[in-house]
């Protein structure tokens, strides 16, 4: 990358519209070295994953192991060409002074001291964002759902709702992939429902509350729940789904489409985007077309669809081009292939419809991870500037411009942050 480009993008400050940043983890003064690897997408590579929840469970259990350099080899050396892993080595490498070396069969035990010693300070956190020069995070705090992020992870917080408790909540036991019982949250903020329509009702009221909470968007992370084909609500389908353990697979199928139609109507009217989760999870359901129905019903809601749906990152694109009301959020998507990230990249510069549509987040639970996917973002997207500025595509002007909006700018005039 050229001198030139590569500072304006390090330049730049980052709005990040896509951590899971939660206390529970990233504040944790219980971390070392092997619980970063753990507590990160590189865990995924030593499991089968046909959905979220095994990794959920896997990924946040307080059960600890013996750190020995045999259980950081796996990672380190079996793994070792994953980019997921390569991306968090490198990071905790950078942030613990063995950039030169990286992790070492040596030195992990004094970069595991040192992991241990930084965590027990309760500015590590910000120190470590500060440094990737973020200036405003978006998180989804999957564990608890209502979480205000300012009180417990600071001022530079908002937060998502992630509807999927809600979605699936025909029964008062019934919960989301991630644990969640809507009618529990719901009873927390002092809603006590009885029948669909008290139901139908709470979630209008909670849809209200969402800017007291500091909830700046709605989170659809229900590709780890069922498939994405959302149909035409069908209510009276979906009150037979009400108050049953076990309703039918079509109740229960319409019950949740009827409740996601709601909240994206409801998302419409208030100015709400609608995060929504692609590609990688059921993947036999989370294809990005399978979204269209919902889109097409409606045209006021913005919908953010993420991760550039890999491994149909070029129907996403399509999509992107039809549906006026599309945005992408690329999170994840240079973690798991940077030079994937990079052809998408190119493609999406060419065919989206102006600047405004592409934004930028890390999809992390520790702040060393997050650290390393800017970081790796900024140096993908620079590269990717800097090759339309030498084939003639763009003006360096043009090519900073576009740096400006997909790192920050985009992303505060879709939340309409302040």
């Amino acid at each position: 990358m050229s001198k030139t480009m590569s500072d304006f993008v390090n330049a730049c400050q980052v709005v990040d519209v896509h951590e899971h940043h939660m206390s529970e983890v990233a504040h944790s003064r219980d971390v070392n070295l092997l619980k970063l690897f753990q507590q990160s997408y590189a865990a995924w590579t030593s499991h089968v994953l046909p959905s979220e929840p095994k990794a959920t469970g896997d990924m946040l259990s307080t059960a600890t192991e013996p750190i020995t350099w045999e259980a950081l080899a796996p990672f380190l050396e079996r793994s070792g060409s994953n980019a997921f892993v390569r991306n968090l080595a490198g990071g905790v490498a950078e942030l613990y002074g063995v950039a030169e070396t990286g992790i070492t069969r040596d030195n992990w035990e004094a970069v595991d001291a040192l992991v241990r010693l930084r965590h027990r300070e309760a500015t590590w956190p910000s120190e470590v964002i500060g440094r990737a020069a973020i200036g405003r995070i978006v998180t989804d705090p999957f564990l608890d759902p209502l979480m205000d992020p300012r009180p417990v992870l600071g001022q530079s917080y908002d937060a998502v709702l992630r509807i999927n408790a809600f979605a699936l909540g025909w029964h008062p036991e019934s919960r989301d992939h991630n644990g969640n019982c809507g009618h529990t949250l719901l009873r927390r903020l002092g809603m006590e429902v009885k029948t669909f329509d008290d139901y139908c009702d709470a979630i209008r009221e909670l849809v209200a509350g969402c800017a007291r909470r500091n909830h700046v968007a709605l989170k659809n992370a229900l590709a780890y729940d069922r498939d994405l084909s959302f149909d035409e609500p069908n209510e009276d389908l979906a009150r037979q789904a009400w108050g049953q353990r076990s309703p039918s697979p079509a109740a229960r199928k319409a019950f949740c489409d009827f409740v996601v139609d709601l909240f994206c109507q409801l998302a419409g009217e208030a100015g709400l985007p609608v995060q929504t989760h692609l590609g990688t999870a059921i993947i036999s359901g989370s294809h990005p077309l399978r979204m269209t129905g919902l889109i097409e019903r409606h045209p006021r809601t913005r919908f953010l669809l993420m991760h550039l749906a890999y491994p149909w990152s070029r129907d996403l694109l399509g999509m992107a081009f039809v549906y006026r009301n599309v945005w992408l959020d690329l999170c994840w998507s240079f973690l798991l292939s940077p030079s994937h990230f990079k052809l998408a990249l190119h493609e999406a510069i060419e065919v989206l419809p102006d600047e405004s549509r592409m934004m930028i987040g890390g999809d992390c639970l520790h702040v060393e991870e997050t650290f390393a996917a800017i970081q790796g973002a900024r140096r993908l997207i620079g590269e990717v500037l800097k090759e339309k500025v030498a084939s003639g595509y763009f003006r360096p002007r043009d090519a900073e411009r576009l740096a400006v909006r997909i790192l920050g700018e985009n992303a505060r005039e879709l939340f309409r942050l302040s």
